[in-house]
């Protein structure tokens, strides 16, 4: 979908892009920039809130700032213009005032009819033809002009051509790397100088694969500043916004939008779409408490998080190793099994904006510390509201930790595509009858919620038992292994 138009040479307006997955709509959360501020390509303007996730959106190209359409806490549709930006400012036409976000009126102004030839080259940017119909002459532009030309149709607009050519003389700028504004924010994030990364794609163009390359030989082994935010993600945690409550009121109604609408229909179509089947098992962690101890105090597991949900996800793991055809999905539509030959392991996490289940992608190839690394920093982005939609995608079994809120078990429901959820309750001390005698041990009691189109009773009665066997017996992560 294109999100810009042409209002003349002068303003520039962006549309609301498909920030991905086939999303319609989206919530402006926040306004990073005002009537009159001066904005750069590839800079972000404002927060939205998405059925998946809060994302943010940079503007493809420079100027400053004429209008903005909505204010915050709009609901906006996919294609709808949130921004308009004055790419000429102070020149041409006569000065238009700028224009605070409308509140009464927030339907949009009537666009112009986009340009012919546009083109969908990315979620959320498109590339326009130039207004100004011109042949071109062979051989005129130099090669820096005609990677500006490119970069221009990047950004999702292409360079207008003048009414009067330039001198020949004309000083024509240094040709930087060629790379979408998406692609650039990456760059940027990741800490990677484009002008290093070697291009793949087509016409010199960098793409996102080309910076993930280039960043993946620098990490480091166990980086010391990703676990340190989960142990201060809980006082990140805020209670969700609701509408105020009138005083003496006796309902308060709350609009159901974004992620809390999202997780109603994907819960509804779960439940009523995949027979679930859920069953219990209470077992003696207390070996598996003592591990975690034991992990705390090991340098090799210095600088991330350790808890008991790290050895859970390990053991669900060796358990899935143990019987694969757990990880599956149905395919509806081809009448399918969809076997899955790699385990994105997602975790449940209770964040301000409600429920969200991101996933560790390829979890089943990671070391303990890898894990253990992953689970941290998967949780505090989580906490953060950072989570982006891509992380959310392709999980295949998850687990949800009800024990951390103090209760025994529950009956999951599947996320969406998957075949299985194991819940996990809390971890408490209680007599046992071990080694014949009645003694106090740490015990829980987990919860395995399955699809039953795809896995049979027994299939899912192994799978359980092999979680809580390695949790009874943690040397059974080597000999399992």
């Amino acid at each position: 979908m294109t999100t810009m138009t042409e209002t003349s040479a002068r303003f520039r307006e962006f549309k609301m892009p498909d920030v991905g997955e086939g999303l319609t709509e989206a919530e402006i959360l926040k306004w990073y920039v005002q009537p009159g501020d001066t904005v750069t390509d590839g800079q972000v303007v404002c927060e939205v809130e998405t059925a998946k996730a809060a994302v943010e959106l940079p503007i493809p190209f420079d100027g400053v700032v004429h209008e903005l359409r909505f204010p915050e806490g709009t609901t906006v549709d996919v294609g709808q213009v949130i921004i308009a930006v004055d790419v000429v400012p102070g020149g041409g036409e006569a000065a238009a005032e700028p224009v605070a976000p409308a509140v009464a009126e927030p339907e949009p102004a009537a666009e112009p009819e986009a340009p012919k030839g546009r083109q969908p080259v990315l979620v959320g940017y498109g590339v326009a033809e130039s207004s100004t119909k011109r042949r071109a002459r062979k051989g005129t532009e130099p090669p820096a002009a005609a990677a500006a030309a490119i970069q221009g149709e990047l950004n999702g607009h292409a360079t207008v051509a003048a009414d009067v050519p330039a001198p020949a003389t004309t000083v024509v700028p240094e040709s930087r790397p060629l790379a979408k504004p998406p692609v650039r924010k990456l760059a940027k994030d990741l800490g990677i100088d484009l002008a290093t990364v070697t291009p793949t794609g087509p016409g010199g163009i960098i793409t996102r694969e080309d910076v993930h390359a280039a960043a993946a030989p620098v990490p480091a082994p166990a980086p010391a500043s990703a676990p340190v935010a989960p142990t201060a993600a809980p006082e990140a945690v805020a209670v969700p916004v609701a509408a105020a409550p009138v005083p003496g009121a006796r309902e308060t109604r709350t609009p159901v939008k974004g992620v809390r609408k999202a997780i109603a229909q994907a819960m509804v179509g779960s439940a009523f779409t995949a027979p679930h089947v859920t069953e219990f098992v209470t077992v003696d962690v207390t070996r598996t408490m003592k591990l975690v101890a034991e992990l705390k105090e090991d340098k090799d597991m210095a600088g991330v998080r350790v808890n008991p949900l790290l050895i859970i996800a390990k053991a669900l793991l060796v358990a899935i190793k143990r019987n694969p055809e757990v990880n599956a999905a149905w395919d509806e539509a081809n009448q399918e099994i969809v076997q899955k030959h790699y385990v994105n392991l997602g975790i449940a996490a209770a964040t301000p904006r409600g429920l969200i289940v991101p996933n560790i992608k390829d979890a089943h190839d990671k070391t303990l510390p890898q894990l253990a690394a992953a689970l941290g920093e998967l949780v505090s982005t989580a906490r953060e509201g950072k989570t982006s939609p891509a992380a959310m995608a392709g999980g295949t079994v998850t687990i949800t930790n009800v024990g951390v809120f103090g209760v025994d078990t529950g009956t999951p429901i599947l996320n969406p595509g998957e075949s299985a959820i194991l819940a996990v309750g809390a971890i408490k001390l209680q007599p046992w009858v071990h080694k014949g005698k009645v003694k106090p041990r740490q015990v829980t009691t987990l919860a395995l919620s399955f699809d039953h189109r795809l896995v049979d009773g027994e299939l899912g009665s192994r799978v359980l038992a092999d979680v809580a066997a390695i949790l009874e017996q943690p040397k059974r992560l080597i000999t399992w292994a």
